[in-house]
């Protein structure tokens, strides 16, 4: 599957404010995010207009670009969606998925299990956008993908400030226990699978 340089400029970025690399409520310029994506201005500005789309960055007329804040209220409103949501994606994934997005999936859940056994937390987080990912290309339903987006960007950086290995295990474990029933197919168990990881994930 070949990968556009906007998305890649995209991942680039995505990966920096997630992991806390580019704080929050930091003002950035154009030139910064260039330099830091490794890519030209166009694929950058793309990738800038995706990241203000997910409320990840502000742009500000006549001010500049700023990486958002982390509200207080961030991490429940985002659970609610996740919640309601990624249950009835996974199901619907398991359901619908093809052989090469299974086999994707069972790499992923590998690269997770590899980071479990190196305590590889950056790396966890890119397998955890890697699975996001193929979760949205998966799942036959665009208007569920459009909703969770956002909200799995934003969970993942409100995660990451809390994060530590102990938890980074558990949630590992409970990624690769979506995975499998998927993998074989079996929607009420990916449901069930999903339910539980997120119920972990809310825990602050």
């Amino acid at each position: 599957m070949q990968t556009s340089q906007s998305h890649l400029a995209y991942l680039a970025l995505e990966h920096l404010i997630v992991t806390l690399a580019l704080k929050p409520g930091a003002p950035v310029t154009e030139k910064q995010l260039i330099d830091l994506a490794g890519h030209g201005r166009t694929p950058v500005r793309e990738a800038i207009q995706k990241l203000a789309w997910q409320g990840l960055i502000l742009v500000k007329p006549r001010v500049g670009l700023q990486v958002a804040e982390i509200a207080p209220q961030d991490h429940g409103d985002v659970m609610q969606v996740r919640r309601e949501l990624e249950p009835i994606a996974a199901s619907l994934v398991a359901e619908h998925a093809t052989d090469e997005q299974r086999q994707r999936l069972g790499d992923c859940a590998d690269a997770m299990e590899k980071c479990a056994a190196t305590g590889d937390l950056t790396g966890f987080f890119a397998a955890d956008k890697t699975f996001d990912e193929i979760l949205e290309d998966a799942c036959p339903n665009g208007f569920i993908t459009a909703a969770l987006g956002p909200v799995q960007t934003h969970s993942r950086r409100l995660w990451y400030s809390t994060a530590s290995p102990e938890r980074m295990d558990r949630a590992i474990a409970l990624h690769v226990a979506v995975i499998r029933p998927i993998q074989r197919g079996r929607p009420d168990q990916a449901h069930a699978a999903m339910a539980a990881l997120i119920d972990y994930l809310a825990r602050k």
